[in-house]
Formats: C-alpha cells, structure tokens, sequence
C-alpha cells in the first residue's frame, strides 16, 4: 500500500474504534440514566434559590397581642394519607458519587423509612428495590413542556421509570415529583403553563397503568407561592399572580387524594435579614411567641407552615395533606451555616415532630424530608455559598454531627461503610513561592471556579487560614476533584504534592473518594487499559503518517 492508502486505512481502523468505545460508554451511561434526559436533578438551577432570598416568611415578629378572625383547627382525619415519618432528600450534584447500594444500606442501617429524588436515574432505583424504603422520584422541569404537550410522552416515562421499577425492580415508588419548585418568581412565568398540564397528563398514565391508588403525584412548591397579607398566618393566601394556576394543581391534587408539596427553610429569613431574630428559627421555645387569633407560634416553621394550611382553607381544600419537601440547615459557607446551627434546627425539628402534635392549624403528624443526605460539590453557589453544604452527612457520607432521627438505638447517625478514598496526599502552595507573584491569584482564580473554595470566607470553617493556607486549599479542592492528577497539581510551578495532612483543627483539607460511574465505571480494567493503548497507538500513527 502506499502512503494515502494507509491513512485511509488508519483512518477506518481509528473510526471503528471509536466507535465501539462510545459504544461502551453508551451502555454505561444510558443503562443507569433515566428515559427523557432525566438524568440529574434540576433542584437548583441558576435561579432556585433566589426567591427565597427575597421572601421573608413572617420575618418580623410583632410583640402585641395582634387578634384576627378565630381560625378554626383543621380536622386530623382527612389528611391520613401524609403518612408520618422523616425522610432524606437524595440529590446527585456531585463530582464523585458514592455507589447507590451504598448510599440504600446507610439509609437501612439508620432506620430512614423514605427518600426523595430529583429524578429517575436507573442505577439508583434499582438499588432501592426491595429495601423496603418509600420512593419518590422527580421529573426535572426542562422536561415539563414534553410531558404537557404530549401524553404518549407521560405514557412512556411512567412505563420506564415507574411501572418497570415498581415490577421488575420491586421498588416502593409511592410519589411522583412533577417538576421542582416551578413557580418561582425568578423563572418569570417560564413553567406556569406546563406544570398542570404536565402533571395532568402524568396522572393519567399513572391511571392508565394501573398505579394511581399507590403512587401519587405532587408538585415540590418553595414557600413563595403563598404569602400572609397581614404577617401573620391567617392572612395567608396564594400569591395574586399564579393563583389560578396554583388553584388548577390544587384541585388536581384534591380529586386523587395527593398531597401539596412545601419546601419551607427558615435558614434563608436569617440569611438574608440580619435583624431576623435568630431564636425564632429554631424550636427551643425561646422566641416572643407571635399571637394570631389566640394562637401562640414560637418558631418559624409552624408560622411559615400554617400559613399555608390557611391558603389552602381559603381556597376551599382545608382538608388537602401537606407534605413538607425539603427542610435543613447548612453547615458551611455563611456566617450563621455552622455545625452548631445545623444540630440544634435539624435535632430541634426531629424533636418538634417526633410527639405528632403538628401545628396549631394542623394537629398531627408531619411528613417531611430532610435536606439534606450528603453535601454536593457540583451545585450552583450563585444563591450562597452554602449551598453546597446541606448534608447532615458529608461527601463521603460520614455523619457532620449528632443527629438523633428517632429511628435507631444508636442515637446517632451511622456512617456509609466500605468508602474507598482517593490516596492520602494533597496539593499545597509550594513551601518557597512568592505569594505575591503574577501567577498567583489567576492559579487561585481558576482552581476555585473549578473545584469548590465554600469553605473559604468570612466566618466558615477555612476563614481562620491564612495567605499560603488559602491557596493551598484552592490548589487541593482541583485536585481531589480531579482525582489526584499530576498535572492539577502544577500551577504554573506553584503547586506541589504532600502527605502531611495541611487541615487545622476547624478546616478540613479533603481527599476525595473513588468515583462511581455507573455501569460505565464497571468495566473490566484490562478492557479500559486495552482501548487508551489503541487509542494512544492510532492518535501516534495518524499524526507520523
């Protein structure tokens, strides 16, 4: 042969096999992916956050003995179907993900009865078959329109992410999350009409399919989509703007006895109002009670909670089940996200609800989700920097603090076993380089919009470092996330690796733990070895010829 017609040749031989390593990519990929690009959570997007920022849920307490037409208590009996019990909220925005059989044994092990989810994805319903553990699974809202406008759509995703898992997989599906927090003001009107509809046609196919009496669905609202015109819970009603749509889902939700969904989180009043007062976010009972109509409410959860419960009677569906979708307390990040914070809100509220009193407008038990299971390094920070530290458990799903859920007799988390860390080195700023030279700050710059510097800041648990330290912290985060490459360790010659641990007694330099990658990631070694071989011999050969 001559010249070209060994490029050519070379050139077949190089598309083949490419070919058959996406092929192999492929199969890992969509074997534990859900149908429809539901493949991650859409929790929070860029925006999700921001109107909590700007709500304040009965932020300012008034200490005089305000009265307001006699509210009437809300009968226990008709919302029996929010079965009590404390759940987890299981996100999936993270750079290295623990296996999901893992992740269902440390829940087993600590007695969590129900978990949330931001999707469907494959690997991790499957593990949760036969574990006896109450699922809810979520359909992202960049897959709403597809659902509204088509109910073959809703037909297919039900089929394949529901009736297959609920049959094949014996996984206890009980909710269907239909979108997520879609009525935020900052999505300026994007999801208001392709959520009922959405939601209509998803009921249907559950119907179609024989589930409805066991699984439900919902829509996950934040608490911004009913506010209190006096401040007050008997003020409460729906927000003027979205109250029809509201009304549609509420109406929906009442005629297939499904229950309306509130992510309430008294965190962000303290967040974003420095003269909030801080004890009313918390359930020791220490507040200046805030009086309504001989009502007496000590904490803002019940406030934030019962106001709903008054728009809802409003509205003329008094009676329809609350289920609280997410609550939670950071631990890093802000100034008031803290151990110490998180411990006493998430330990205050399971001793809240633990009795089954409820609310003053609501008696009886409460069905909640913590948020959340494990911190996710691969959130958006635009709302905070907290927002990656939710996690009663870390990364490596090893407990922050005590946390007594009442489900155990251990009387505190137990931590995920068989974790496999990456190796016991790190990435320091090198001992002799100039903190002040050019290549500095733009090294510092571009491992922190990469990796994750949260930690670093104003009253946090890195905020004590000093200059050296907080670059060492920076060049460490790229590395573990880059599972310990040599060369995210350079940094322009900055950077140099150690196996002395660099973390002080408040800050926690990192190592990273083996990444799971799904079916993907089970490939036989010697197959992976074998395909970047044939891959480096073609890319050479391609380039000498």
């Amino acid at each position: 042969m001559n010249k070209v017609e060994n490029r050519d040749l070379l050139r077949m031989l190089f598309t083949l096999f490419y070919s058959v390593f996406f092929i192999f990519l492929l199969l890992g990929v969509t074997s534990h992916g859900s149908s429809y690009g539901n493949h991650g959570s859409q929790k929070l997007s860029t925006f999700s956050f921001f109107s909590r920022f700007l709500r304040k849920s009965i932020s300012h307490i008034d200490n005089g003995n305000l009265e307001s037409s006699s509210p009437g208590r809300i009968s226990t009996i008709n919302h029996a179907a929010a079965v009590s019990g404390i759940g987890v909220n299981w996100g999936s925005q993270s750079s290295h993900h623990m296996p999901p059989e893992t992740i269902v044994r440390m829940l087993r092990e600590n007695g969590i009865q129900k978990v949330k989810l931001f999707d469907a994805d494959y690997d991790t319903l499957r593990a949760l078959g036969k574990s006896g553990i109450e699922v809810m699974v979520g359909i992202p809202n960049d897959m709403l329109a597809t659902f509204a406008s088509s109910s073959k759509a809703a037909d297919k995703w039900v089929d394949k992410n529901v009736s297959h898992h609920l049959t094949t997989n014996n996984v206890n599906i009980r909710y269907v999350a239909v979108g997520n927090e879609p009525f935020l003001t900052t999505y300026n009107g994007t999801f208001l009409r392709t959520t009922y509809p959405a939601l209509r046609n998803i009921q249907q196919a559950l119907i179609k399919a024989g589930h409805s009496n066991q699984v439900k669905v919902t829509v996950p609202q934040n608490a911004d989509v009913y506010l209190s015109s006096t401040s007050l819970p008997s003020g409460g009603d729906f927000r003027a703007d979205i109250h029809d749509f509201v009304g549609q889902i509420v109406k929906l939700l009442s005629d297939n006895n499904a229950p309306f969904m509130i992510n309430v989180y008294p965190f962000l009043s303290l967040y974003t109002d420095p003269s909030f007062p801080v004890d009313y976010a918390f359930f020791d009972g220490n507040a200046t009670p805030l009086n309504d109509g001989g009502m007496n409410y000590y904490n803002m959860f019940d406030a934030n909670h019962d106001t709903l419960v008054w728009a809802l009677q409003k509205n003329g569906f008094g009676n329809l089940p609350i289920i609280v979708g997410e609550i939670g307390w950071p631990t890093d990040g802000d100034r008031n996200a803290n151990v110490e914070y998180a411990q006493r809100f998430n330990q205050g509220f399971m001793a809240h609800i633990s009795g089954g009193k409820g609310t003053p407008m609501r008696p009886g038990p409460i069905n909640a989700y913590l948020f959340s299971l494990m911190d996710e390094d691969d959130k958006s920070i635009d709302p905070g920097n907290f927002e990656r530290h939710w996690g009663i458990c870390r990364y490596d799903g090893q407990p922050k603090y005590r946390l007594n859920l009442g489900t155990t007799n251990v009387g505190s988390l137990i931590p995920a076993r068989g974790i496999i860390y990456l190796e016991q080195k790190w990435c320091i700023m090198k001992p002799n380089a100039k903190l002040d030279g050019s290549d500095v700050v733009p090294s510092v710059s571009y491992a922190c919009a990469r990796a994750d510097c949260t930690c670093l800041g104003y009253q946090t648990s890195c905020g004590n470092l000093d200059s050296q330290g907080n670059i060492s912290y920076a060049f460490n985060s790229y590395y573990q996330k880059n599972n310990q490459l040599d060369d995210a360790c350079k940094f322009s010659g900055l950077g140099t690796t150690t196996r002395a641990d660099p973390s002080t007694e408040s800050c926690k330099f990192n190592i990273m733990i083996k990444a799971y990658y799904g079916n993907a990631g089970r490939l036989p070694s010697y197959v992976l070895r074998t395909l970047t071989l044939v891959a480096s011999v073609s890319i050479f050969l391609l380039t000498n010829l």
